[in-house]
């Protein structure tokens, strides 16, 4: 483990959830908060199965999905498709609802992302990612059954890839690429995937097949 992701690591894999660190996101939050006082408005958790061996690192909560309902990828298009494919692969049990209270259950596999904070337009910027890394390095390190994970999208890719301390230049990101690594608890693949969200499936730049093969490679590493 390097340095810099040893002391990445002493931080909980969680954020607070007044979490000061970004005054933008945190403006950000307090205005959505004012508009909508019954949203979760606040840092999102990762959701899954504490012995997971798959990780799925998305980039940030959106403003009406997890934002919304507290639960990643939960209430959105992106989720639709997302927990979709975790069904069809028997990585989940239960019947996705799109709401936190669903009875939806995770096998072998969480969710989290890069950025845990909703960033306005979806656009987090290199401080924000940055300053919420620690949470992902954590988050990495408290998952001793961890084999693979899959990065969906560049932002995701790259901050993984720091995250265990590696920087992403020899890494390069493409859909559907390998990556072998070294984590704080052995070795690991990194598998890329466009994120799914809906301009990308309703440009067609990301297809069910496409998004199908990504977890189908994954789930060879487990």
């Amino acid at each position: 483990m390097t340095n810099r992701m040893a002391a990445a690591t002493a931080a909980p894999p969680e954020a607070p959830l007044d979490c000061p660190l970004c005054p933008r996101l945190v403006a950000y939050r307090e205005e959505n908060a004012a508009l909508e006082p019954h949203w979760h408005n606040a840092p999102v958790d990762s959701f899954g199965d504490p012995d997971a061996e798959l990780l799925i690192v998305g980039l940030a909560p959106g403003r009406t999905g997890a934002n919304q309902t507290g639960r990643p990828f939960t209430g959105d298009w992106a989720g639709d498709l997302l927990y979709a494919t975790l069904d069809r692969f028997g990585l989940s049990e239960g019947e996705y609802d799109a709401r936190p209270d669903d009875g939806l259950v995770l096998k072998r596999t969480m969710i989290t992302n890069a950025v845990r904070c909703v960033p306005p337009q979806n656009k987090p910027v290199g401080a924000e990612c940055a300053n919420c890394r620690p949470f992902l390095a954590s988050r990495i390190a408290h998952l001793p059954n961890l084999k693979a994970m899959i990065a969906l999208g560049r932002i995701a890719h790259e901050n993984t890839l720091r995250a265990l301390g590696l920087k992403p230049g020899p890494f390069k990101f493409a859909h559907g690429a390998e990556h072998r690594l070294d984590g704080p608890n052995g070795p690991l693949a990194l598998f890329d995937s466009y994120h799914c969200s809906r301009y990308n499936t309703n440009t067609g730049r990301l297809t069910e097949p496409m998004f199908h093969d990504v977890f189908e490679k994954a789930l060879g590493r487990l």
